[in-house]
């Protein structure tokens, strides 16, 4: 099966609805597929809910998308340094169903596995926990999360052969890896594509079954906070 697309829009495809639930790696500014990402703005589908660790910034991300209000809903666990965002969210615009860094990355994993839901004790006495199922176990309280089953997922990586397998570079790894798994069709960008057989199987780190449709393309390396050292007197 062919998995090399030419360009993001024709990868997207015959994918995009108004309404879907989308599965995006990325973490800050690192790991995010911009490509693909702007290829859904221009595509004009609406009323999308976005399951990803953040909503970049207002230029970049899913924040070019928060822009033309093509969002109407974050799954998310940071929420800072986006002022379109907040703005949003603060004046009812925006539904926001805010997720502990660990609860998210777990229930996309899981959706991954097939798993409906499972327990954890992160968020138990806090606003977090409204609403949700409770056990205990061992005299611990849980809460139980739901695990995250997207329409499709969108992850950036750093090289990827002809079948799909992936390998991301540091921390673009972060949320990628799960956010490819929990969804029905997996679309990845990536700035290398090599001949089969090529990359270390020890070295994969997601698997080709799980990717569907792959693109090549330059990519914008931002910096999320710039620090720099006043220059000693001599």
């Amino acid at each position: 099966m062919k998995k090399i697309y030419a360009n993001a829009s024709a990868a997207l495809d015959g994918v995009l609805s108004d309404g879907m639930l989308i599965a995006a790696g990325g973490f800050g500014l690192c790991g995010i597929p911009e490509l693909l990402l702007e290829a859904i703005k221009e595509s004009g589908v609406k009323d999308l809910s976005f399951a990803s660790n953040n909503a970049g910034v207002d230029d970049f991300g899913i924040g070019i998308l928060l822009q033309t209000k093509q969002v109407k809903k974050m799954i998310s666990s940071y929420v800072g340094e986006n002022a379109e965002f907040m703005r949003q969210y603060l004046s009812g615009e925006l539904e926001l169903e805010f997720n502990p860094q660990g609860t998210l990355a777990e229930r996309m994993r899981a959706g991954g596995a097939g798993i409906p839901g499972f327990y954890t004790k992160t968020g138990v006495g806090t606003v977090i926990a409204d609403g949700k199922e409770h056990k205990d176990f061992n005299g611990e309280t849980y809460i139980m999360e739901e695990g995250i089953f997207a329409d499709l997922a969108i992850v950036k990586a750093w090289k990827a052969d002809d079948t799909g397998n992936l390998v991301f570079r540091k921390t673009a790894r972060n949320f990628n890896v799960p956010a490819a798994t929990c969804g029905k069709i997996c679309i990845a960008e990536v700035e290398e594509i090599v001949p089969r057989g090529s990359l270390d199987p020890d070295s994969i780190h997601l698997p080709g079954i799980y990717v569907h449709r792959i693109i090549q393309g330059s990519h914008e390396k931002r910096i999320e906070q710039r620090t720099t050292r006043k220059k000693e007197d001599a």
